[in-house]
């Protein structure tokens, strides 16, 4: 059996978007402990980000409004 597992890591790589790549009119924001923020602007979500010195993270693009959360983008992705 012969599998290639590096292509799935770009192609979840490529489709998460991260702070300035996140393209919705508005996001539902949790922060790093699970608790919802709300729903508002991702200028004002990557505010708040910036203040706790975090990433804004698209988790769940297909919802309405997408689902973005406060984290340690490069420390998620190295978990991974």
């Amino acid at each position: 059996m012969n599998r290639d597992f590096r292509g799935s890591d770009r192609d979840r790589t490529r489709e998460t978007r991260v702070n300035e790549r996140i393209r919705a009119r508005e996001v539902r924001l949790i922060d790093e402990n699970g608790v919802m923020i709300g729903v508002m602007p991702p200028p004002r979500a990557l505010d708040i980000a910036r203040e706790r010195n975090l990433d804004l993270v698209e988790i769940s693009p297909n919802a309405v409004p997408p689902v973005c959360k406060l984290m340690d983008y490069g420390r998620y992705k190295y978990e991974q």
